[in-house]
């Protein structure tokens, strides 16, 4: 089969589509003929050897996936041959068939093409998780979501509005809040043409936010922290501008606040039971049509290269698809 390999640690350019051995299912795992991946920003990492696990090289990164199922190992009884499946692996996802853990591997709606499938469980899953679980966002409560525009920001835009907050929405450009206004953003923030922290206690009135989403990390988390109201919760969900940030830690002693870790795929595979309430969930509103994936672009698996350069360069807005 073909796959996307890193050989070596790099830029995107050093990515290789190449031949590999066929893959044979385990005990609970299922081989996928995969239609769609969808990429993350923790892909350009990855393959930098900059995420927070590097696994041994060669590898083949990607890990939303959509397609078909080829096999299944032992075990493994709530899917079949042949039936439209969605899910998501460590890596792999970048070829013509991948083994999904069962756990991690779900009946796709039919009301979900391959191309939406793949750009959903990361991308939803990490939001509503860090929404719902970590920051406990209840209705009328103020959100503040960085990084907006991006695959988890956007998701944390449009669950934030569905499940009854005030959605600030902050970005780099006018164009992707433009786009955060449509997936339900209350007010923006453009943090490269706007102080962030004023912006913050301007539109809050002196208040401050209730819940910080911050996917970006960088110089901007320490002004979100210091825009929070009392009680504030700051999620950690990632480091897209590439600094982790540290925090004087008498920020949240003054505003009584909670700086909160955020882990989705640890908890999709520590707590089971838990992650497929929220992925039932979160099926259910994308069938009533509550939730949309925005897919910027779709690439073929040989451009792949090409597409996490244009994730890198900070050109995406929403989901960027590799089709297979």
């Amino acid at each position: 089969m073909k796959a996307i390999r890193c050989k070596a640690y790099g830029p995107p350019s050093s990515l290789v589509l190449e031949e590999v051995e066929n893959l044979k299912p385990k005990a609970k795992e299922v081989l996928v003929a995969v239609k769609a991946c969808g990429l993350n920003f923790p892909d350009t990492l990855i393959i930098q050897g900059l995420y927070q696990f590097k696994p041994e090289l060669p590898f083949t990164p990607g890990s939303d996936v959509a397609g078909v199922v080829k096999k299944v190992g032992e075990g493994v009884s709530h899917l079949k041959v042949g039936q439209e499946v969605f899910g998501f692996v460590a890596h792999g996802g970048l070829a013509e068939e991948v083994l999904v853990p069962a756990n991690a591997c779900f009946p796709k709606p039919t009301q979900m093409d391959f191309p939406t499938a793949a750009s959903f469980l990361m991308a939803y899953g990490t939001s509503y998780h860090a929404l719902k679980d970590r920051g406990r966002l209840t209705e009328g409560e103020t959100l503040l979501v960085l990084g907006a525009s991006g695959g988890v920001g956007l998701a944390a835009v449009e669950l934030g509005k569905l499940m009854g907050a005030k959605v600030i929405a902050a970005a780099s450009t006018d164009e992707k809040l433009a786009l955060c206004k449509e997936y339900g953003a209350d007010e923006t923030i453009n943090y490269t043409t706007q102080d962030l922290k004023a912006t913050i206690k301007e539109i809050t009135a002196g208040n401050g936010v209730d819940v910080v989403y911050d996917p970006v990390g960088g110089v901007y988390s320490e002004a979100a922290l210091r825009g929070t109201a009392w009680n504030g919760r700051f999620l950690v969900v990632g480091f897209a501008a590439g600094d982790i940030p540290k925090i004087p830690l008498n920020l949240p002693l003054l505003k009584g606040a909670s700086v909160v870790g955020v882990f989705w795929g640890a908890f999709a595979m520590r707590n089971f039971k838990a992650n497929m309430q929220n992925t039932m969930t979160l099926m259910q509103w994308h069938a009533e049509g509550k939730l949309k994936p925005h897919i910027h672009a779709i690439y073929d698996l040989a451009d792949t290269s090409k597409a996490l350069k244009e994730m890198t360069d900070r050109k995406v807005k929403g989901k960027l698809i590799v089709q297979i």
